[in-house]
């Protein structure tokens, strides 16, 4: 439940009164909670914390939430400390094992939060798993909001990224403002369970256009072409890809592929939607050998690389080299 308003008549909230201003804005505010200070994770909360809202972090690696911590947060020893916390508690988590062992399982959110708090799960996860967590809060009167998450961990530093949201109309009016502070572009899917089901068919497309984009440069290098030319070419058509245009600058090109977004964890979501798309007989013919092609990176040592190594790979692949930082500018 949010605290009652302190009586404004009794504070001077003049320039002055800083003190006082800050004890009624937390006094007013839903207290918050954040769980799983990953690559992504960390932020998504650092930007919360910066914004004067009540936090409360955890991560299941103690020394992930110091950053957060640094900017006022206050660490957590346990999931269930963040539940008893909290009125709206994030999670940021690698797949749905942890997502449901956290929400649904002993000394979790469920167990320990109260009658009325929601969850928002950002993490990309099955969407049967979505489902389950969502049945299991419902029973407890939690709600639950899955709003995946769009973009790189560049745009969660800036507050940029952009979340496809599965909510009723009430639970997307109390997160929207903490959404706010995280993206700037927020897309009300529907009601809970579609946000994650729009997620997985947004990867699933960048998954496709990462690996053309890769093959058809490192197929025209191969052919001897200037790769400066090519890359004016394929950014001037319709040919043109965000991998092309955003991706690959921000990282491959610049000779960084440190993963803000891993191959693996492409490949994990890559399949992901191919068993969705299995489950309800929806054809992806090109989708196996997509499947095949990010098995091959695993194996050859790409997956905790940045998702922009898709070019590196292929470049390799070809036996061609990787061209060097600012080549694509001639």
């Amino acid at each position: 439940m949010v605290a009652d308003p302190v009586e404004p008549l009794n504070l001077n909230l003049a320039a002055g009164h800083s003190c006082c201003r800050g004890k009624l804005l937390e006094a007013t505010m839903e207290q918050i909670g954040f769980i799983g200070i990953g690559a992504m994770g960390r932020p998504m909360a650092s930007n919360i914390a910066k914004a004067g809202y009540p936090l409360t972090v955890n991560d299941v690696v103690a020394d992930a939430t110091k950053p957060v911590v640094e900017l006022g947060a206050t660490a957590a020893g346990s999931v269930a400390e963040v539940a008893e916390a909290s009125d709206i508690i994030f999670t940021m988590l690698p797949n749905s094992p942890e997502v449901e062992e956290v929400v649904l399982g002993p000394g979790g959110i469920a167990e320990n939060g109260r009658e009325g708090m929601i969850v928002v799960d950002t993490s990309t996860i099955y969407p049967e798993s979505t489902d389950k967590v969502a049945a299991g809060l419902a029973e407890k009167g939690m709600g639950f909001v899955d709003a995946g998450v769009g973009r790189q961990q560049v745009h969660a530093e800036r507050g940029e990224l952009m979340f496809m949201v599965g909510a009723t109309d009430e639970g997307m009016a109390r997160v929207r403002p903490l959404l706010e502070i995280m993206g700037n572009a927020i897309v009300h899917i529907g009601l809970p369970g579609q946000g994650i089901r729009m997620k997985l068919i947004n990867n699933l497309l960048a998954a496709f256009t990462s690996e053309a984009s890769a093959e058809a440069v490192a197929f025209a290098l191969k052919l001897g072409l200037p790769f400066d030319k090519v890359y004016e070419v394929l950014t001037g058509t319709a040919a043109r890809t965000g991998h092309l245009l955003i991706t690959w600058p921000d990282k491959i090109l610049k000779g960084d592929d440190t993963p803000g977004f891993s191959i693996a964890l492409q490949n994990k979501d890559l399949n992901l939607a191919l068993q969705l798309a299995e489950s309800v007989g929806a054809p992806l013919d090109i989708g196996d050998a997509m499947k095949d092609a990010f098995a091959s990176m695993m194996e050859r040592g790409y997956g905790d690389k940045d998702f922009s190594a898709t070019f590196a790979a292929a470049c390799e692949a070809a036996g061609v080299p990787l061209p060097p930082p600012g080549a694509e500018k001639g």
